[in-house]
Order: structure tokens, then C-alpha cells, then sequence
């Protein structure tokens, strides 16, 4: 199958600086794929050249198999002819018009019916559960309202491709987590090809079928969010996308490290000689009594409860080890007393050599 979207050798330079260097990726019909990073790290840029906000340096960008863009060809698409459409972090709400007439505006660009325009307001209005706003002054939304609209607005001309530019970001936290229930819902209603800019790694992994993970304009690893999670293949994913230990030492021997305290775990993939590191997430590790029976085939390791936070759905702790602190992330019914002498018990299979 064609790709519904296609990015060859992109590069983006601001003056001397290039933003986005030489990456190549492709999203299928009907995917939501997560551009996440941290701040500068070229994900909005790479976004803004899909939608032809933004004038690569070199590449190619093509929507549906159509060359939208090409520094060889010396092509560069109009955004307004592209057939796709944008949620911006900002709204872009027009205050002085109404919700209906918000949602309206792109329909009555292309001339479209009247009958077909009022008709189609409704539908989507109601597909983002505002069907009763429609008269209400836009200026007289909250911000999670306002987001319904600037979705309703750019899903109302049945765009190819939906692109979000951290659309979520300028809500509260409970909220937050609701929008984006209700955007990966409406994505899959109407199996529409999204490309959703973040660089909130918990809203990358609930949302999304794929993540590309960037920094510095490069592209560290893509794949769907449990591989991204378990399966890091760097020191940059394992630290920034969720909580993870990353534990210095050596590759001893096929599948032993060797901490830099002394502590030898066994990992899950064969060790080469050139792993430095073993990342373990933190919500892996288990922390037993220290006069319990050891289970078979774990990495048990001794330690103490150096601290212990109330986070409300899970407990943090510090845990002194002779490798020096861990974290370990558990249930709130699990609770264990500072300064407690505890076993670490962690599978290999959670031990990923970096």
C-alpha cells in the first residue's frame, strides 16, 4: 500500500541552525503516529512542512503518493491545496464569531452549499459533543470547549490528513486526559491519517499506533508505544520516554553485567562486550520482604528504604542499593516503612544492555 504520508532525507535550516537533519519516515492510511520530543528538537518544524507552513532546505514530503514538496523538483505545494488540516496549540478560535460560524469557515471558503455547510456544523458538532453551542459567542468558551471547536473546525471538509500541534498542552492536567480519550476516539471513528506533535511522553503512549521519537533534529527510534517502552535502543528513549533506572557498569559475559558497585544482573539480550549502561523502568521492580525465599530466576539484589513518596495512583521509592539509589515505583497498597531492609526482585526480560 501507498503511505499516506512520505518524508525522504527532510532537512530544515533556520540561518546556521538546522532543526531537522536528514530524516526519513512514512505513516500509513488511517494511523495516528506521535512526533515526540523534548523542546527544539524539530518535531513542530517537521509538522509545519507537511502541512507547508514551513520551507524545507532539501527532501521530499509526499501526502497519498502526490509530490507536495521536492528540493530536486523544485516543487512546493500550496498548504491551502494539500487536503489536510491543522489543530493549533493556540485554538486559532476567531473570538468575535460563534461556535457554528468558528466551525463554518473553511466550508464557506470553498463555496460550499449552504444546506450542505449548516448540515455538516451539526454533524460535527455533535461528533465533539458541542451540538448545543452552536449560537454561543466563541469568547464565551472555556479551553477545553474552545479545543472541541478548533477539532470540530478541522475535521468539518473531511480532510486526508489531521495534524496536531501539541493541542492539549494548554489545558489542566484532569482535562488533559479527557481530550485526548476523545481525539484518539474521533481519530478511529473516522479513520482518518494523523500526525500529533507532543513532547508529553504519557500522552504519546495512550494515543498513539506508532511513535517517533526525536532529538536535535534527529530521529531516535520508531515504533509502536510498548516497543518505545520496553524496548528502548538508546540512552535518550530509555531516560525521556517514562521513569527509568539507568545503571552503569560492563558487559561481562553473555548476558551478565556487572555494575559499577559490584552488583551482577543478568539482562535479556546477549552482551557483546560493549554495553554501558542497563536501563529498568521503574514500575518493574519489585520490593519484597528481606527474609522472603528469593524467586527463581530473577535478579535479586539487597537494599534499604531510603525514601518513600505518596504520589496517589502509585508510592515512590528511593531505594539504597550497593549500586547506589534506585527508583521503584509501586501500588499504593504496598506500603513499606523508611530505613526497611528490602530484596529487589526484577526479571532479566526488564533489563535492557544499552
Amino acid at each position: 500500500m501507498t503511505p499516506r504520508i512520505e518524508v525522504s532525507d527532510l532537512v530544515i535550516r533556520y540561518g546556521d541552525v538546522v532543526a531537522v537533519d536528514g530524516i526519513s519516515f512514512s505513516i500509513q492510511a488511517g494511523e495516528l503516529v506521535t512526533l515526540l520530543g523534548p523542546s527544539g528538537c524539530g518535531k513542530t518544524s517537521t509538522l509545519r512542512a507537511i502541512a507547508g507552513l514551513e520551507d524545507p532546505s532539501s527532501g521530499v514530503i509526499r501526502l497519498g503518493g502526490q509530490t507536495m514538496y521536492s528540493s530536486v523538483e523544485r516543487r512546493n505545494v500550496p498548504s491551502e491545496k494539500r487536503g489536510l488540516s491543522m489543530v493549533f496549540q493556540s485554538y486559532a478560535i476567531w473570538p468575535h464569531m460563534t461556535v457554528a460560524e468558528n466551525v463554518a469557515y473553511g466550508l464557506n471558503v470553498r463555496r460550499l452549499p449552504r444546506a450542505e455547510i449548516e448540515q455538516t456544523v451539526r454533524r460535527v458538532l455533535d461528533m465533539v459533543r458541542m451540538g448545543g453551542y452552536a449560537d454561543r459567542p466563541a469568547s464565551k468558551l472555556s479551553g477545553g470547549q474552545q479545543q472541541r471547536i478548533a477539532v470540530a473546525r478541522a475535521i468539518a471538509f473531511s480532510p486526508t490528513v489531521l495534524l496536531f500541534d501539541e493541542p492539549l498542552s494548554n489545558l489542566d492536567a484532569k482535562l488533559r486526559t479527557e481530550m485526548r480519550v476523545e481525539i484518539r476516539e474521533l481519530q478511529r471513528q473516522l479513520d482518518v491519517t494523523s500526525v500529533y506533535v507532543t513532547h508529553d511522553q504519557e500522552e504519546a503512549l495512550a494515543i498513539s499506533d506508532r511513535i517517533i521519537v526525536m532529538d536535535h533534529g534527529h530521529i531516535e527510534q520508531i515504533g509502536p508505544p510498548e516497543t518505545i517502552y520496553n524496548r528502548p535502543n538508546s540512552l535518550f528513549v530509555a531516560d525521556f520516554v517514562g521513569a527509568a533506572n539507568l545503571i552503569p557498569g560492563k558487559a561481562i559475559s553473555q548476558g551478565i553485567f556487572e555494575t559499577a558497585g559490584g552488583v551482577r544482573l543478568t539482562v535479556s539480550e546477549p552482551a557483546s562486550g560493549a554495553g554501558t549502561t542497563v536501563a529498568l523502568r521503574s514500575s518493574y521492580v519489585e520490593l519484597h520482604p528481606d527474609s522472603a525465599i528469593p524467586p527463581a530466576g530473577a535478579n535479586v539484589v539487597r537494599g534499604a528504604i531510603h525514601r518513600r513518596m505518596f504520589h496517589g495512583d502509585f508510592i515512590q521509592y528511593v531505594v539504597d542499593w550497593p549500586g547506589g539509589q534506585l527508583i521503584v515505583r509501586r501500588p499504593p497498597t504496598e506500603l513499606i516503612a523508611e530505613g526497611a531492609p528490602v530484596q529487589l526482585v526484577f526479571s532479566p526480560d526488564h533489563c535492557i544492555l544499552l
